[in-house]
């Protein structure tokens, strides 16, 4: 029996088969024997070939190769690995300028993974309607910013449904993972996309500027037309793994495209002579907020300390 992992509440997976049983899963021990260096060998979105004994309990048995999925280093345990979801057809990165601040860093962390495993990204401004004339500048030179590196923009304001209905539009007949900060509105987001389903939403201290978690599960949540939207618990941090030094400038679509020009192949776009990417740098062909982010991420690679605040 074959199904798709609809629903992880921690120690439960359930199970939507090929002929439309929602079936509650257990995983057997030996996942956690394999060489699996992930906090959670079966995700959202898995393919997989289900088994039940004699008692009835079902087990997943196998887990079908992934076409892709987006990962994140564990924030408890360093050396391994959480990933959100596997085989995605689009993610939708939910940030805002304000309430709370989404740094530049960690969208480009996130992309930086979504690239390494071709995945589509597209990122949605939220809390439009909460800015003021400086927030409102800043996020369209960061609209400016991505779209001319190639990845789309979209902005909205979840709590009044304006832009709404053009996003569901771009969602149909995909399997589309929304990710972002905790308080960005992704419940909120997913109320709007999805009337009726009244996911719990949480509030900002405003002191802080900082959402709690409400979502504290991943679920695959069918849509009206077509396709799948996967809800994720807020993330706090976006630890790269998976890339090597001389890998993460692939990562970077700018960067890599002016890597062709350095002196040499193994260039670390760092202080080498002959360096196109420090070149382009130079004359603003790359902006200086990505290119911090490039060398912000090389520091993961060369230090054994994750660092949680990204």
């Amino acid at each position: 029996m074959h199904g798709l992992v609809i629903k992880n509440t921690g120690s439960w997976y359930t199970v939507c088969t090929d002929d439309q049983q929602l079936i509650n899963c257990k995983i057997k021990g030996f996942f956690r024997l394999k060489d699996i260096r992930s906090t959670n060998p079966v995700v959202i979105g898995d393919r997989v070939e289900l088994e039940v004994s004699s008692a009835g309990t079902a087990f997943i048995k196998v887990i079908l190769p992934r076409r892709n999925y987006i990962i994140r280093r564990s924030t408890n345990l360093s050396k391994q690995s959480h990933i959100l979801a596997a085989n995605v057809d689009l993610a939708l990165l939910v940030v805002t300028v304000n309430y709370p601040v989404t740094s530049t860093i960690f969208i480009d962390r996130f992309l930086a993974t979504a690239e390494a495993y071709q995945i589509p990204v597209r990122i949605v401004f939220n809390k439009k309607d909460r800015l003021d004339k400086g927030d409102k500048e800043l996020m369209e030179s960061l609209i400016r910013l991505y779209t001319t590196v190639g990845y789309p923009c979209s902005t909205v304001c979840a709590l009044t449904g304006e832009g709404v209905e053009e996003l569901k539009k771009i969602i149909v007949n995909q399997v589309s993972l929304l990710a972002g900060h905790s308080g960005v509105g992704k419940s909120t987001l997913i109320n709007r996309i999805l009337p009726g389903i009244n996911l719990k939403t949480g509030d900002i201290s405003e002191y802080h500027k900082k959402g709690v978690h409400t979502t504290t599960f991943s679920e695959m949540i069918p849509l009206q037309d077509g396709g799948y939207l996967i809800d994720t618990p807020g993330i706090k941090g976006f630890g790269t793994i998976e890339m090597e030094g001389v890998e993460v400038s692939h990562y970077f679509p700018e960067i890599f495209n002016y890597s062709a020009g350095c002196k040499y192949y193994n260039c670390s776009h760092r202080h080498e002579p002959g360096c196109a990417v420090l070149e382009a740098l130079v004359k603003n062909f790359i902006s200086e907020s990505r290119y911090k982010s490039y060398l912000n991420i090389l520091e993961d690679k060369e230090s054994s300390k994750y660092r949680e605040a990204y």
